[in-house]
């Protein structure tokens, strides 16, 4: 039979190798320099061969060629190279070879076209252990286990038992502790206790799987461990996040005669990382540096991991300063490092650099960049690097899809954040999360609630991320109805209980004024943050209930949880709006002296409004020259309008000309001078404030205000008519404003009617 030759691939010649005296010694010789270049990942050079091969006459391909060549064409994602070999295989005879079949499986497999290599397996006439192994890793690989046990018994039908390759096959696809131990079972069954490799490997999905028990239960059956099994065992509790046990066992390993490596060190530090750790983390930092293993790739990006965990940045930057080849995981280490840290502009410049270097970012390093630009808010480095993924050819997978969703909502382009996810192919419940908080966190809630029932219709259940967008939603804009609604989902839908979303219930219903309600879910809630603490205190606060914010504070302090700058600025801010000056300058000395917390300028605002609102000006002037190194326009506005209302028309001059030399003012600052300048009859400087008011272009925004009507915001500003139902409105207003000035008669007093008829008489 004539051999079919490929004429759609034409690489370079590669150099003839030495002639020999028979073809099948030179098909053999070959052979033999195709399976070495293979082992060594060198594919190009294997496919360059085989290219010879088929222009010389007197070396055909036969069985033992194309194994290696099928590898080859896998990874280097040749499919329709593959294609064209299945084709020769098939027309040469060889498609009954247990190793090409399952070549060509594996190849298939990997190539995500499982039909494919099923017909491959289908088709062969005998069947040895080899291609069965081969169509249940194919299973397996795609996490498809029902078909892969399926093919698992149907071989020991046809009396082919497993071996431990096939059982480590099937382990690579499980994902659930009850095929686990389903599998576990088989390894007993089948006599294979003894592989250590096979155990080591049932450890680790046992870890994967949350199994952590079951995996100390396999360690301590084996009676030679190695160190994989000591560092598969680590590796399980610091997935777990058991700090203690991963340092006991590192111990414990030496004891046992069997040093750590980098994979140990690696799996310590993430451990570290993830209880934040500083002072441990540098001891273990130390370890591995007298172990010589500091410039292992995998450790430096733990240690940068670890570093940029516990706000150590500099020392992140040390670091990734001394490594010397940087991969895509540890570039993206650093950048999604910095952006948790929310330094996004350096995570940027990072990635700048990252480019520079010539390493080709990954769809994570994507992710994390996108992210970036979402929290940085601009819409230019967002479109840019949105840009550079479609001229990169970049698939985009549901991370990054979910990063442009966010991204657009973030930056207020609400409708190319539809439209990204609308072109979706597959959602996740984070997909659904971006999309709600989108339209919530930009006001449309009755979108974000529409889309919260595609999310219900589509199958995705809601989670607390969920139910926490779209609860603030309703407190942002009093949507009390609403947010009544979605408690009542998590009710139904047993949701809780859920600190977070405990938390935003009773900021909600504090916005929405039911402060009886807020009360109620704040006692039902099994434990308490700072957070939802600092939500109970402010809602009370503004709700001029100053005292029982003071009591809730107090209980706080009681609970054991030690107060921080946001409790502080609730407390304070509750003191401000209900006149507790003592309270409030008591707390603020407190925060500093006994807490050792510094002040921020939210912080030093309220303690100057406070003030202001006691009558005390000059003291709270004074406060605002010690505690704010330079002036701030809105502190200093606060001030202007307490000289205003408390007729320190000295102060108030000095404060109008601080404000003015602050650089760049808003039109409604001038507007303010002017007022004040007006209760003072200061009219030059009323000219004034107007002239430079108009001098730079600036207009004053109106005041105005909105009314909340089944999740739809309608707002009203200031002298404006424009609204299509203003007459109506106005109206209804003049209506009401009549109705409210008529007298209310209580009849049931008798004095009242009395006084009333002898007022009438």
């Amino acid at each position: 039979m004539n051999k079919l030759k490929l004429t759609h691939f034409h690489p370079p010649k590669p150099s003839p190798p030495p002639p020999t005296a028979a073809a099948t010694t030179t098909t053999n010789s070959l052979n033999a320099t195709i399976g070495r270049l293979s082992k060594q990942g060198l594919h190009r050079e294997v496919v360059l061969t085989f290219t010879y091969m088929l222009n010389s006459p007197t070396t055909p391909p036969d069985a033992f060629t194309y194994p290696s060549l099928l590898k080859a064409c896998t990874s280097m994602g040749l499919f329709s190279l593959g294609l064209s070999l299945h084709q020769q295989i098939s027309v040469n005879g060889f498609s009954s070879d247990p190793y090409i079949s399952s070549s060509l499986i594996n190849f298939y497999a990997k190539s995500n076209n499982i039909g494919y290599a099923r017909k491959v397996f289908d088709m062969m006439p005998q069947r040895n252990i080899v291609p069965w192994t081969a169509i249940i890793w194919c299973y397996s690989h795609a996490g498809d286990m029902g078909n892969a046990f399926l093919m698992y018994n149907s071989m020991q039908f046809d009396g082919i038992l497993p071996s431990s390759v096939t059982i480590l096959n099937m382990l690579s696809g499980v994902s659930e502790s009850e095929h686990v131990k389903v599998l576990h079972a088989c390894v007993v069954k089948s006599g294979f206790l003894c592989e250590i490799s096979l155990m080591n490997c049932l450890m680790s999905v046992y870890a994967k799987c949350g199994s952590v028990a079951d995996a100390r239960k396999s360690f301590e059956l084996l009676d030679h461990k190695d160190i994989v099994s000591w560092n598969s065992l680590i590796n399980a509790y610091s997935m777990e996040g058991n700090l203690a046990e991963v340092i006991q066992l590192s111990l414990s390993m030496r004891v046992n005669n069997v040093e750590p490596d980098h994979q140990t060190f690696g799996s310590l530090v993430s451990a570290i990382a993830n209880e934040g750790s500083l002072e441990v983390g540098r001891v273990a930092h130390g370890q591995i540096i007298t172990s010589g293993f500091e410039l292992e790739k995998h450790v430096e990006t733990s240690l940068i991991a670890l570093y940029l965990r516990c706000r150590t940045v500099d020392d992140a930057f040390r670091i990734f300063g001394r490594a010397g080849d940087k991969d895509v995981v540890f570039w993206t280490a650093m950048i999604s490092g910095l952006v948790r840290n929310g330094s996004a502009d350096e995570a940027l410049r990072v990635f700048q650099k990252m480019l520079l270097s010539s390493v080709r970012p990954s769809s994570t390093t994507m992710t994390c960049v996108l992210a970036a630009c979402a929290q940085l808010g601009s819409i230019e480095y967002g479109k840019s690097i949105h840009c550079y993924t479609i001229r990169q050819q970049m698939t985009l997978d549901v991370h990054m899809q979910n990063s442009l969703v966010s991204l657009y909502a973030k930056c207020g382009l609400l409708e190319q954040s539809s439209t990204v996810f609308k072109m979706m192919t597959y959602r996740t419940v984070v997909s659904w999360n971006a999309i709600v908080a989108a339209y919530a966190q930009n006001g449309y809630l009755s979108n974000a609630l529409f889309l919260f029932n595609d999310m219900r219709i589509a199958k995705q259940q809601p989670d607390f991320i969920t139910v926490v967008s779209l609860l603030q939603a309703c407190a942002s804009i009093g949507a009390y109805h609403q947010g009544k609604w979605i408690h009542n989902y998590v009710l139904r839908s047993c949701l809780g209980p859920n600190i977070r979303i405990g938390t935003a219930l009773v900021d909600m219903y504090a916005k929405c004024g039911d402060l009886d309600s807020a009360r109620n879910v704040f006692d039902r809630m099994p434990e308490h943050d700072s957070v939802s603490w600092s939500a109970i205190i402010a809602g009370y606060g503004s709700h001029g209930k100053g005292d029982a914010a003071l009591e809730m504070y107090s209980e706080f302090l009681q609970s054991g949880l030690p107060p921080n700058d946001v409790i502080f600025l609730s407390i304070l801010y509750a003191c401000s709006h209900n006149g507790l000056v003592d309270s409030g300058i008591s707390l603020f000395e407190s925060m500093i002296h006994d807490y050792k917390i510094e002040p921020k300028i939210e912080h030093n605002a309220c303690i100057v409004d406070l003030l202001c609102r006691a009558g005390r000006v000059k003291e709270a002037y004074d406060f605002c020259r010690k505690m704010f190194g330079e002036p701030m326009v809105d502190v200093l506005g606060i001030l202007l309008d307490a000289c205003r209302k408390n007729g320190h028309e000295e102060l108030g001059c000095v404060i109008a000309k601080e404000i003015c030399e602050c650089g760049p003012v808003d039109g409604g600052r001038y507007v303010q001078i002017a007022h004040s300048f007006a209760s003072m009859e200061k009219w030059d400087g009323v000219g004034d404030a107007w002239a430079r008011m108009r001098g730079r272009g600036l207009k004053k925004i109106p005041g105005w205000s909105y009314v909340e009507m089944h999740g739809t915001i309608t707002p009203f500003f200031t002298s404006h008519s424009s609204h299509p139902q203003y007459q109506d409105i106005v109206s209804v207003l003049e209506n009401l404003t009549y109705n409210t000035k008529k007298p209310v008669l209580n009849w049931e007093e008798e004095d009242v009617c009395f006084d009333f008829y002898e007022a009438v008489s």
